[in-house]
């Protein structure tokens, strides 16, 4: 009983974690920029922010953003950041299907415990994988940025990254180390017994 409670805490720390990822990599309030105080900037329309597809412009009462299209030109960090982020968000999708068929409450016909072991342990991996790719791209992405300009502090976006890629490194870690083993598995905890079960189950199934 506590493997399975483990195993769904993991699988809902992986699944907040990655939609965390995917609104960190879809958002551009990455690192908010500035060349002298954030009032001073405010009132001289400097205020900025960085993401991976965007540069911005935060005015009063305007927010205008220059699309970072011209691939070839981009640093390189912006681009590797960028493809650390997607890879993120696309290895959440197998990993979180994996995760959903070894839930407790489904079953796939009578599939032993073995193999849903298995896919567990694969959803498990490809949520450290997603995990550790945010983690790269969520610290690298701060530092060379303040190496080209002035960072006065980071955005929700970032936040929503580090967020995220924690809670998928938690939870990956949980469903891989602490989920039990092959050969008890998959057992249904929930499982109610038929017609044919014992009197002793039937009795403790009217107690």
């Amino acid at each position: 009983m506590v493997a399975t409670c483990l195993h769904l805490a993991g699988f809902v720390c992986s699944f907040i974690g990655w939609i965390g990822v995917v609104v960190a990599t879809a958002t551009n309030d990455w690192v908010v920029t500035c060349g002298y105080t954030i009032t001073t900037c405010r009132k001289m329309d400097e205020l900025g922010s960085k993401g991976l597809w965007a540069d911005c412009v935060m005015a009063t009462g305007l927010y205008h953003c220059k699309p970072l299209v011209d691939i070839l030109i981009l640093p390189g960090y912006v681009q590797a950041c960028r493809a650390l982020m997607i890879a993120a968000s696309v290895l959440g999708l197998p990993a979180i299907f994996l995760l959903i068929t070894v839930l407790p409450c489904i079953r796939m016909g009578h599939e032993p415990g073995a193999a849903k072991y298995r896919r567990s342990q694969l959803g498990g991996i490809l949520i450290i994988l997603l995990a550790m790719c945010g983690v790269v791209a969520t610290i690298w992405f701060p530092v060379c940025a303040h190496r080209e300009t002035t960072i006065m502090s980071f955005g929700y976006s970032l936040y929503t990254g580090w967020i995220g890629a924690a809670l998928c490194l938690f939870g990956g870690c949980v469903i891989v180390c602490c989920s039990g083993d092959a050969q008890t598995f998959g057992e249904n905890r929930f499982y109610y017994g038929s017609g044919s079960s014992s009197p002793t189950h039937a009795k403790s199934a009217h107690v």
